[in-house]
């Protein structure tokens, strides 16, 4: 799918993409942080026919509601591609709040790999190991079924 990225002078970014029902659906970016969803007109692609102002709270829901799951479903999908690869959603205990996460050194450890942290519904994909793990949090973690068996075990504390 492609997504079209257009400066707006003054104002922010748009990104827009065509449904497969061909419908036309962007995100205005202000330079103020405002955001705004559009859906464009049918019959009219340049005629927005709806605009939905999105708060900070409101925007994080929309992305907890279609991002983290989405990253799941795609590495589900590779998981049927490549045998032997599993992926698991782990909660992060509280002994690593507040601490780098190569701390916990999972994959010199384990040899399985932490793709990516959800956070407060913020997918934050590739984590390097000065990123900061707070409780509650959840690592993606991929490797096989041994390796993110102990993987879990470290995140979770056990």
């Amino acid at each position: 799918m492609d997504v079209e990225q257009t400066a707006l002078p003054g104002i922010g970014l748009r990104h827009e993409f065509t449904t497969r029902a061909g419908r036309r659906v962007g995100v205005v970016t202000y330079r103020t942080g405002r955001r705004d969803l559009v859906v464009y007109d049918k019959a009219d692609p340049d005629r927005a026919c709806e605009t939905v102002r999105l708060n900070d709270e409101e925007a994080d829901a929309l992305v907890e509601l279609l991002g983290a799951p989405r990253i799941v479903q795609r590495l589900n999908d590779l998981h049927r591609e490549v045998e032997g690869l599993v992926s698991l959603q782990v909660p992060v205990a509280s002994v690593w709040a507040g601490k780098a996460m190569g701390a916990a050194q999972v994959r010199t450890r384990t040899g399985a790999s932490i793709v990516a942290v959800v956070r407060d519904g913020q997918v934050n994909t590739s984590p390097l190991p000065d990123f900061v793990l707070r409780e509650n949090d959840i690592a993606v973690v991929v490797g096989d079924v041994e390796s993110t068996g102990a993987a879990t075990g470290i995140l979770t504390g056990g």
